[in-house]
């Protein structure tokens, strides 16, 4: 029986097919699902969503939110959800240094400094998850 995957960010459908395995990041370690898991519902942490279907592997960077598993489905309902072949690499990098130099600059309070250390998170989460797709390359197992 397939595994339908469905990932939602506030502005959009980002995925909706069926898919063999996901690995989600959770709040407390990465979570793998095949067709036919227990219901679950989870909060998500920051990382990488790989997602299997026969021999082709795709990853989303990940930031936050909930997930539910059903048996047939799997609905990730995420803050941002970004394609790693959809990752622009140099504006990531530009993310990083721009949260890097208001972190650095010291001057901000508490909550321009909580927003530059996600922010920077997030880059860096967006800068691991394209260069892991550009040096790899598209997956296909055989």
């Amino acid at each position: 029986m397939p595994l339908l995957l469905e990932i939602v960010t506030p502005e959009r459908l980002a995925y909706s097919d069926t898919v063999d395995a996901v690995n989600l990041p959770g709040v407390e370690g990465e979570l793998g699902v095949l067709p036919h898991h227990a219901p679950l519902v989870s909060m998500l942490g920051v990382g990488e969503l790989r997602i299997r279907k026969g021999a082709a592997e795709e990853s989303f960077a990940i930031v936050g939110g909930f997930l539910q598993v059903r048996p047939d489905r799997v609905v990730v309902m995420a803050e941002t959800a970004d394609l790693a072949s959809d990752i622009d690499l140099e504006k990531a990098q530009e993310a990083r240094r721009d949260a890097e130099r208001a972190l650095e600059g010291g001057q901000a309070d508490a909550v321009d400094l909580a927003s530059a250390r996600a922010q920077l998170q997030q880059a860096l989460l967006r800068i691991r998850v394209a260069e892991r797709r550009h040096r790899e390359g598209p997956r296909h197992r055989g």
